[in-house]
């Protein structure tokens, strides 16, 4: 990867919606070479995909929560399962394993504090393998969404 398709990510991530003439011109290429580069970027899976990015607000998804879980027990099937379980949970929108202590920390969108309450009870306290959750309230959104460093 070269400076040209570190300028052609950058550009991507500020919009994904460019044209691949819009896109040449910003990085000084044609089309061609540039339309070349970006299908090897795709190709590759460096540029995994493209979608647009929707305002929680929009959907009234107003409340923000993360969520930190222990495991009772930490063998493969187990974790196998929650992960799998946890991909199902559409509220969840990022999972991640952790190194220590809590096991995994989950963030989770919901319309408002009761919505969370319930998807807490009656989901995600009954995932495999779960013995504690912890959450944290989200009180403001400072960066989201950044674009990675190109």
């Amino acid at each position: 990867m070269d400076r040209i398709d570190r300028k052609i990510l950058a550009e991507l991530q500020t919009d994904g919606r460019l044209t691949v003439t819009d896109l040449a011109a910003r990085v000084g290429l044609s089309v061609s070479p540039c339309h070349r580069r970006l299908r090897e970027l795709e190709r590759s899976g460096t540029i995994r995909g493209y979608r647009a990015v929707v305002n929680p607000s929009a959907l009234g998804l107003t409340f923000e929560a993360l969520l930190f879980v222990t495991m009772r027990q930490e063998d493969r099937d187990t974790l196998l399962a929650f992960e799998a379980a946890v991909a199902e949970v559409p509220n969840v929108v990022q999972a991640q394993r952790l190194f220590g202590d809590p096991d995994y920390l989950l963030r989770i969108v919901t319309a408002d504090l009761g919505a969370y309450q319930r998807l807490e009870d009656d989901v995600l306290a009954r995932l495999p393998g779960v013995q504690r959750l912890t959450s944290t309230l989200v009180m403001k959104n400072v960066v989201t969404e950044r674009p990675l460093p190109a």
